[in-house]
């Protein structure tokens, strides 16, 4: 027997446009319309979710950890599924867990895992994030400068059958480490190919943007700057239309007015959408953790090492949202399109639209950006 429930609210977010008054109609765990709430029709059981903002579930595409595990950590799918779960309640129903630079054995043990939580519909994973370990020493950040190394044929192949068995599968390199055949091969494969942790030049980017590269890893931090005569690649993000750019927005990694500046420079169909780069501490109370052997202190909402190098972020996708608004002054559609409809976009998945047919992912958020209710196909979260 088909099931439809009306949500009512007073704003809802289709992925494009706010919808005053409205409410959402779901059908056995789908999306079957929007309509004003004064246009319910009778016998249908409606919610009403009050005040707030009733949007697609938020996805995040640089998720390193939660729920006190990093990714490189996992030694099974429930470890998978336990970060996942720590971002699912911060609203993020479907994500990318990240493996930052690590071993050729840890790396084919998070990839077979991936493939595994895949199978076993593990709630809100959506493929894998590999940063690095192809990436350029000079530009390493918080990454082991020990484990960074060329991509070789073996690598390759993993990720080209990783490719057909995750739904998604997006790979940070440095051009400069990583060559044109080798981008292609992966782009061809249907890999997201992503520039970052790297002094390349212009030229250098736009070439591997002309061979499949097609995302950049967390805009400004961990690459060549621009400057008036050589562009780097924070010019190529913003200058290249092919490539659609991740920004943390915490405060932190971006000044507000770097991000204003990068809004109004990228235009056309490259697009910035929102990351978090979050960490093992997701979801908990601990004030430092460890990272490879190293120690990571959280401190006044940052993440770092002991000589103060940033080692990933202390924010979720709520937050950002709510220091993109507050702070640097976006309008609020824009700001929840870089967290639904354009990361999904940027996979080519049917994710971050509440369109009809798609499942009924849903995030409810308050006046203040913080969460108030998530839903996997149309089934509600416990709190």
């Amino acid at each position: 027997m088909t099931r439809t429930t009306a949500y009512r609210c007073s704003r809802i977010f289709d992925g494009e446009k706010l919808h005053q008054n409205a409410a959402l109609l779901v059908e056995d765990g789908c999306v079957s319309g929007i309509c004003p709430a004064s246009d319910i029709a009778g016998g249908i059981e409606v919610s009403d979710l009050g005040v707030g903002v009733l949007a697609p579930g938020l996805i995040d595409l640089q998720v390193n950890g939660g729920g006190g595990l990093m990714l490189g950590d996992a030694k099974s799918v429930d470890d998978i599924a336990r970060i996942c779960a720590a971002h699912l309640s911060l609203g993020t129903t479907a994500l990318t867990p990240t493996l930052i630079t690590d071993t050729p054995e840890t790396t084919r043990r998070v990839v077979e895992l991936g493939i595994r939580a895949w199978q076993e519909g593990v709630p809100g994973f959506h493929g894998l994030h590999l940063e690095g370990p192809h990436l350029f020493a000079g530009r390493k950040g918080a990454h082991d400068a020990g484990l960074i190394r060329k991509m070789t044929d073996d690598d390759l192949a993993l990720y080209l059958e990783a490719a057909k068995a995750l739904p998604s599968l997006i790979i940070t390199l440095a051009p400069e480490t990583v060559g044109g055949e080798q981008i292609a091969r992966l782009a061809a494969a249907g890999v997201h190919v992503s520039l970052g942790h790297t002094g390349a030049s212009y030229r250098l980017c736009r070439e591997a943007t002309e061979a499949g590269a097609s995302l950049v890893t967390h805009l400004f931090n961990a690459m060549s700057p621009l400057q008036h005569r050589e562009p780097g690649l924070v010019g190529a993000a913003l200058d290249l239309g092919a490539l659609s750019v991740g920004l943390i927005a915490d405060g932190i990694h971006v000044d507000p007015a770097a991000i204003g500046i990068a809004l109004r420079s990228k235009r056309g169909p490259g697009r910035i959408f929102l990351v978090t780069d979050a960490m093992s501490q997701t979801g908990t109370d601990v004030t430092s953790f460890m990272l490879g052997g190293r120690e990571i202190f959280r401190r006044d909402g940052r993440l770092t090492l002991a000589d103060g190098t940033l080692a990933g972020a202390d924010i979720d996708l709520p937050a950002s949202l709510k220091y993109l608004t507050d702070t640097v002054g976006l309008p609020l559609e824009e700001a929840l399109a870089m967290v639904t409809s354009g990361p999904a976009d940027v996979l080519g998945c049917p994710l971050g639209r509440l369109q009809a047919g798609r499942s009924a992912d849903l995030v409810l958020l308050r006046e203040d950006m913080a969460v108030d209710g998530v839903w996997l196909a149309g089934d509600r979260l416990s709190a």
